[in-house]
């Protein structure tokens, strides 16, 4: 029996120490994107914890499994020493005192025996149950020695040795990797935009990648400078269907049919109408040569680049459109 004993203790172990192993090194390990965007402070931290919980979690079931097996064997050494006496605990290997399991659970429980429950009877009774002042259960002390052991690791740690981040440096690498996540975000969104919500954009990659867009799909009708060929000038300040960056992107999206120009929102996602609408604008007082005669309605903005469009004036000079497929 105590052969069999002792195989399931190592067993239990060796599985506790291989999975509290693979947790810990997954914990450990870096997550990808978020946490190689996260200071090295934060990683720090968020790894010595992870590892300090594995291993008090593994010393924690494996004090609490051995508790349960010693608890097992003491009931069943009273059952076989009630039922068969001293001899029945010889022929099961489990002698009531002397052994060297006996004297580890005697230490582990410091139980007191029952000839001497006298010494530790408190006096009180009730319904013929009497108050023994018995030690605290092992599981429990060791918990509570453990949680010691841990505050005064952890004051070390982090208060006195300044090895692991203090609560201000991980706010801020918090705030920092916070920041970095939500930028991964608000890159994601890019195509969630559309003539309501579209705004100018000046950054150089930006239009970069506009004047890209504008040479594979409007160079034909529009000119390599914007000049105008058989669609309109954008380098000057009439527009036939509003100069705004929200009337650019929804002639852009919708197109003018009747004009012949087609909708581009099956073939161009909004992320990249919005950059070649901002390329578009940024082509105005260039002043290509050819250029093509104004067409359409004078457009003031109000305000800066990019603000909201100034409320068209009826009175304002119009230069009728001749050509079919000038749209813009």
């Amino acid at each position: 029996m105590m052969k069999k004993l002792f195989l399931t203790i190592i067993l239990y172990i060796t599985t506790l120490l291989s999975a509290v192993g693979i947790y810990a090194q997954d914990t450990a390990a870096p997550a990808e994107g978020a946490a190689q965007a996260a200071p090295n402070v934060l990683n720090m931290a968020y790894n010595n914890i992870f590892l300090i919980l594995a291993v008090l979690v593994l010393i924690g079931v494996i004090m609490a499994g051995l508790s349960l097996i010693w608890a097992l064997i003491e009931v069943q050494k009273m059952k076989l020493l009630e039922k068969f006496g001293p001899e029945g605990l010889e022929k099961a290997n489990l002698t009531p005192a002397g052994s060297l399991w006996s004297t580890i659970s005697d230490k582990a429980w410091n139980l007191v025996p029952k000839d001497k429950e006298a010494d530790i009877d408190l006096g009180h009774e009730y319904d013929g149950i009497r108050e023994l002042d018995n030690s605290l259960p092992p599981w429990w002390l060791w918990l509570f020695y453990g949680t010691i052991i841990w505050a005064a690791g952890y004051l070390w740690y982090y208060h006195v040795s300044a090895k692991g981040p203090n609560q201000e440096q991980e706010y801020i690498a918090a705030m920092e990797l916070g920041e970095a996540d939500k930028a991964r975000f608000l890159s994601t969104q890019a195509d969630a935009i559309d003539e309501k919500t579209v705004t100018l954009l000046t950054d150089t990659k930006d239009l970069a990648e506009g004047k890209e867009i504008y040479t594979a799909n409007c160079l034909v009708c529009h000119g390599a400078n914007g000049e105008g060929t058989v669609g309109p000038n954008f380098t000057d300040k009439y527009w036939i269907h509003g100069g705004s960056i929200n009337n650019l992107f929804t002639t852009i999206k919708y197109g003018v049919p009747e004009k012949g120009m087609i909708s581009w929102k099956s073939q161009l996602r909004p992320g990249a109408m919005q950059k070649v609408a901002s390329y578009i604008l940024s082509l105005q007082g260039t002043n290509p040569p050819n250029a093509k005669a104004p067409q359409g309605d004078l457009y003031e903005p109000a305000g800066d680049v990019g603000a909201a469009p100034a409320t068209k004036d009826s009175t304002t000079l119009k230069s009728p459109s001749t050509n079919p497929s000038d749209s813009l």
